[in-house]
């Protein structure tokens, strides 16, 4: 009978150190005594009795447990520094059934990562955090964390951390307690065996709740550093029983056992929604079913003030008034107004799995530099429209199709200069019928904020379907 084994939720071997089977390729990178492989063990045991191994993504964000993903035999993704709550917030809104875990240290949660993991918990997003707190940057020399304790030394703070130099340390239990969304809270220790235990029941409440769709569950555990601390594995433990844990109460917080919150995913926008937005008159067109030969990447590019990111918004709310799914992401330049901005914009009869564009399958380019920067990421055989008025060279191109047309000088021709974004999108409307000018024609007038301007802006495309039709 086997009565100690490495847990199913780890894989048989961490090729980080070795790819071979073997005691070298059967170790992590932690340090002797260094609470993150207890921590490890306990989380890889409960995903195999509670069956979710499948179903788990756990995120790994910088900090001691950056390789997290070599270990754990489960859905990985390595997170930028503090962001696992961010890029766990999309994985719940898109995949129903996940059980998201991010595993975050102090100095990447409660530091560069405070934003997002309060966030996260003030929306209730259905995920189990795991918050190691060993009170010190451990993976980059020990230096000061928002947890280090008063008098505490490390390398930054030789003499101790003092209250009126650095502040006193950051309770994000506590914090986090204060808002409204969170439905488990729990600090436990790693002080010895039987904290261990309370510990694993701890995270295996944080699990279940993720399985039972409770909503968010946060679960601090103070844990060992001996190398950041200068102690010996067993001073570390015996330092956070006699030290860490009268300043930092261990304490379930909050239970809300009794309650379902749901699927934690973004509501969907319905058929009555769309009716709104688009007007009663249009919405027997509503979710059509139309299909697409192939999915529209479209990058509108220009300075800021343009107008390319609401010329962006509209033919993404044009393709969703036609039953079409439809992303819209934005990018800024440093300035408020002249700077570059561009906005990428995905149309597909299928969800879109990114808003990312970097190939487009056509390119509205408002200015120069827009054409400049972007005309080579054109996918072959795209489109490209060009502001004539405010570019003066060529497509150096042959592959694709381009369109000269003066989009500023139409727009100040008809009076109003900071409309040339709806002359440039219906433009491209009418190029390529995906969506129709027709519901572009229907959503101006619910998208415009001052009403006086929607005669104007539909006199736009009107100027625009005559240059085409020309």
């Amino acid at each position: 009978m086997v009565k100690h084994a490495k847990p199913k939720g780890f894989y048989d071997t961490f090729e980080r150190k070795s790819s071979v089977p073997g005691p070298e390729s059967e170790t992590t990178h932690y340090c002797p005594g260094c609470g993150h492989g207890t921590v490890h063990k306990l989380i890889a045991e409960a995903l195999e009795d509670l069956g979710i191994q499948d179903r788990t993504v756990f995120l790994s964000p910088v900090g001691c447990s950056v390789f997290g993903y070599y270990y754990f035999d489960t859905g990985n993704i390595q997170c930028s520094h503090g962001r696992a709550p961010a890029v766990g917030t999309g994985v719940i809104r898109s995949l129903d059934d996940a059980v998201v875990i991010s595993y975050q240290g102090d100095g990447d949660l409660a530091a560069i990562g405070t934003a997002e993991i309060v966030h996260a918990a003030n929306r209730d997003e259905n995920m189990a955090v795991f918050f190691v707190n060993n009170a010190i940057y451990g993976m980059t020399g020990g230096q000061l964390a928002p947890t280090t304790l008063l008098g505490q030394e490390t390398s930054t703070t030789p003499l101790g951390r003092l209250a009126d130099r650095e502040g006193g340390p950051i309770h994000m239990a506590e914090m986090l307690d204060a808002l409204d969304g969170p439905a488990f809270i729990e600090r436990t220790s790693l002080g010895d065996a039987a904290r261990v235990m309370k510990t694993r029941k701890a995270i295996r409440k944080a699990l279940t709740n993720q399985v039972e769709r409770r909503g968010f569950s946060f679960v601090e555990i103070l844990s060992p550093c001996p190398v950041g601390w200068k102690l010996t594995p067993t001073q570390s433990r015996s330092w956070i029983k006699d030290t860490m844990e009268n300043v930092f109460e261990l304490k379930r917080f909050r239970d809300r056992e009794d309650e379902i919150r749901g699927t934690g995913r973004m509501p969907l926008i319905n058929d009555d929604d769309l009716k709104e937005l688009l007007g009663s008159e249009h919405g027997e067109e509503v979710r059509t079913g139309k299909k697409l030969e192939a999915e529209c990447r479209v990058k509108i590019a220009g300075f800021g003030g343009q107008g390319v990111m609401s010329a962006g918004v509209l033919l993404a709310n044009a393709a969703i008034g036609e039953g079409l799914e439809a992303t819209w992401l934005p990018s800024y330049g440093p300035e408020m107004r002249g700077g570059t901005a561009n906005a990428s914009i995905v149309v597909s009869d299928e969800p879109v799995g990114s808003p990312v564009v970097d190939k487009p399958s056509a390119l509205l380019a408002m200015n120069g530099p827009s054409l400049d920067s972007l005309e080579e990421t054109v996918a072959s055989g795209g489109l490209i429209i060009v502001n004539s008025s405010l570019v003066k060279r060529k497509v150096n191109r042959d592959d694709v199709k381009v369109v000269y047309a003066p989009i500023s000088a139409m727009a100040a021709e008809a009076g109003f200069l900071k409309g040339a974004n709806i002359v440039m999108l219906s433009l491209y409307l009418l190029e390529t019928g995906i969506p129709g000018i027709e519901t572009l024609k229907t959503v101006i007038p619910k998208s415009l904020k001052k009403k006086e301007l929607v005669d104007v802006n539909l006199n736009l495309v009107k100027v625009a379907e005559e240059f085409h039709a020309s």
